[in-house]
């Protein structure tokens, strides 16, 4: 008996040593990751931020001058801390092969009268080399296609050219589709993918859009010189399909009474066009630096921000302080944190990938190819995605000395763990307000699909995406360093840093427990983000009165 107490009381005084060695190495744990979070400072920060968005480099537009100057500052910059690149010694760029869509020639008639590009009519589809002749044209009212509303009800589009408008059928202040006074995708800003979309389904040859509050600016990004990009990849499943926003002066030389007709119907109007499309294939680059685990090497924590932003328009430019010159200091310090730690004796037990993509402000373009084309390292062992775009400022819809905040967007989405350890890591050390307003499912910016960590979410990597809302000097010539709040930056840096060195060191990988299928829905939103700019380019570069 005597000898079952001793060994009982053995095995306690061994269960409790034990843990509080646990406790006392979590502890240590904790003041390390404090420790280091600490070195992440806001003077650093402003001194990175005021050359990185200085004017000499120009902007960084995607593939030109400035942008290769940037992406040899952040290499400098990972050099000089040796922190190695995955790819080889001494190449940290990931090329990106990028195809530029320049604007194509367009002689478009109606009725024997010409009208002109860009002036009258601008293409925003990819289009074909093409003579397009058709006797009749078919107007398909708000081009709607649901299950409370079809516009294309005993009409036959296939192989036609069709004409519809903008925005969907009221009643007083209710909205047909909806049934409320809440608008429906049928004229959000989902409206000119799900339109294109249905009547792409219908079998049109072409669509002409007819939305004259969008129209000035459509001719601004699609007719300018600067022209689109893409991923240069072969694609052989490509639509034969004609996507054609046009000014009043066309619409109404279709059809005089559009502002009014609702009805759909053949129009027995003549129309004909050539289309001479016009690309340039070039390359850019994604900027990227590694830290090898410790315990767990396969398992990687990508961490990122793009690199790019809006270049030089009309002799300005545009530095992109914030957007998204914040995300990219604020990798910077974080990866040389991390470097320190590790030459400290703490190297990260898994390993982490910094990730410095180009072409987000074309599309997501860096990061897609990254996720979808070359991965560095294996989707599968990638734990999770942590993207900073735009964090150094306040939005100016919250109250008045509401600052310490940040908006935290698809924690929840595909890994219930992610968002719990991202609330309990702030809790634990920074207690910053984490506002999750553009994380709803409903919220009309679709936030969540309009920066890089998406291209890793539809591959079900765990994301979140850490922003601080929009302001008045966003895509404009005035979002300069001088207007960043570094004791925020700071923060929000030091933010994203502790949920980093959790996920990089915790035992267990983190669980995805609400995977999805890669449906038809998620690849409709996937391509419209590759393809074109009507979510993250053009229509978010102001509000416009009446457009939803």
């Amino acid at each position: 008996m005597k000898k079952i107490i001793y060994c009982a009381s053995l095995l306690a005084f061994a269960a409790c040593s034990s843990s509080k060695d646990a406790s006392k190495k979590n502890e240590a744990n904790v003041d390390q990751a404090a420790k280091y979070a600490a070195t992440i400072t806001s003077k650093e920060l402003s001194e990175h931020l005021y050359t990185y968005a200085s004017d000499e480099f120009e902007g960084r537009e995607t593939g030109e001058p400035g942008q290769k100057k940037a992406v040899e500052y952040l290499k400098d910059h990972y050099v000089s801390l040796k922190i190695p690149s995955p790819i080889s010694k001494t190449d940290y760029f990931q090329e990106v092969p990028l195809v530029k869509q320049g604007t194509p020639d367009i002689n478009f008639t109606v009725n024997s009268k010409s009208f002109k590009v860009v002036d009258d009519v601008v293409s925003v589809g990819k289009g074909y080399n093409a003579t397009i002749n058709e006797n009749e044209i078919v107007y398909a009212g708000y081009g709607i296609e649901d299950e409370k509303y079809s516009s294309y009800k005993g009409l036959d589009v296939k192989g036609k050219v069709v004409l519809i408008k903008a925005g969907e059928p009221k009643n007083g202040d209710t909205y047909t589709v909806s049934g409320s006074n809440k608008a429906s995708q049928w004229s959000t800003r989902q409206q000119y993918s799900a339109k294109r979309k249905a009547a792409m389904e219908k079998g049109a040859k072409a669509i002409l859009l007819y939305s004259p509050q969008i129209y000035p600016l459509v001719a601004r990004q699609y007719g300018g010189s600067g022209g689109r990009m893409a991923l240069d990849k072969e694609d052989k499943k490509s639509e034969k399909f004609f996507y054609f926003f046009v000014n009043t002066s066309l619409a109404t030389a279709i059809l005089p009474t559009i502002e009014t007709e609702t009805e759909s119907k053949v129009l027995n109007t003549p129309v004909s066009f050539t289309f001479t499309e016009k690309s340039e294939k070039f390359n850019s680059e994604n900027v990227v630096a590694y830290i090898k685990g410790s315990e767990k090497p396969d398992e990687v924590l990508v961490i990122s921000a793009h690199l790019d932003h809006e270049g030089i328009k009309d002799g300005k430019v545009y530095n992109g302080a914030d957007d998204d010159g914040s995300g990219t200091v604020a990798l910077m310090e974080i990866a040389e944190a991390f470097k320190l730690a590790a030459k400290n004796g703490q190297t990260p037990k898994r390993s982490i990938l910094f990730l410095h993509v180009t072409g987000e402000e074309k599309g997501l373009l860096g990061s897609s190819y990254y996720a979808d084309v070359d991965p560095l390292f294996p989707i599968a062992n990638t734990v999770a995605n942590l993207n900073i775009d735009m964090i150094g400022r306040t939005d100016p819809k919250r109250k008045e000395g509401d600052r310490n905040y940040i908006y935290l967007i698809g924690s929840d989405k595909l890994s219930t763990e992610l968002h719990n350890i991202s609330e309990e890591v702030n809790k634990k050390y920074m207690n910053v307000e984490l506002d999750y307003t553009y994380n709803d499912e409903n919220d009309p910016n679709r936030f969540y699909y309009r920066s890089d960590h998406y291209n890793f979410a539809k591959n079900n990597v765990p994301v979140i995406f850490y922003f601080n809302g929009t302001h008045d000097d966003y895509h404009q010539p005035s979002d300069t360093p001088d207007k960043i709040e570094y004791d925020l930056l700071e923060n929000r840096t030091r933010l994203v840093f502790h949920t980093a060195w959790e996920l990089a060191n915790r035992e267990n990988r983190i669980v995805v427990d609400k995977a999805v299928e890669k449906n038809k829905q998620q690849k409709t939103i996937s391509k419209m983000i590759k393809t074109s700019q009507f979510i993250c380019g053009v229509f978010s570069i102001k509000k416009i009165k009446g457009f939803n």
